[in-house]
């Protein structure tokens, strides 16, 4: 029988798990802390380090990625690159459990003022391939 090798508690993240009734860390069935494992571990911590800003924590300045920086860019190719760069940077500095097998920004069709990132990776312990997709509002407007 093997254990798990990736277990994290469960947070809903508000701008990319639609959906969700709350957001923040859930509790399970029986009470305690709802977990994940596994790839969705992993995915979790993606999300959780492309959402964060550099220099947000404070203990861990170098923390985060720079997607920040590309709110009011115009949305071409130039900052389709940025985003790229900084996604790719990110993740191979902080998440060294994944390997980056394709990463793509593009134009959305439908809006123009956003961007859709596509991350493809592997998780380097199972093999197992995964496919992260989000979007990133340039025009600075929340939901």
């Amino acid at each position: 029988m093997s254990s798990l090798r990736y277990r994290a508690w469960r947070f809903v993240h508000p701008d990319f798990d639609t959906g969700a009734v709350a957001t923040g860390i859930g509790n399970s069935p029986t009470g305690g802390i709802a977990m994940v494992d596994e790839a969705a571990s992993v995915r979790q911590s993606i999300l959780l380090l492309l959402s964060t800003r550099t220099g947000e924590r404070i203990m861990r300045p170098d923390y985060g990625c720079e997607l920040y920086r590309l709110v009011f860019s115009p949305n071409d190719d130039t900052t389709a690159g940025l985003a790229i760069h900084y996604v790719r940077r990110a993740v191979l500095h902080w998440e060294p459990r994944v390997e980056i097998l394709h990463l793509d920004a593009t134009r959305n069709p439908d809006a123009d003022s956003t961007l859709d990132v596509v991350l493809e990776y592997r998780v380097r312990s199972t093999q197992r391939r995964e496919q992260l997709a989000f979007s990133l509002n340039l025009a600075g407007e929340t939901a």
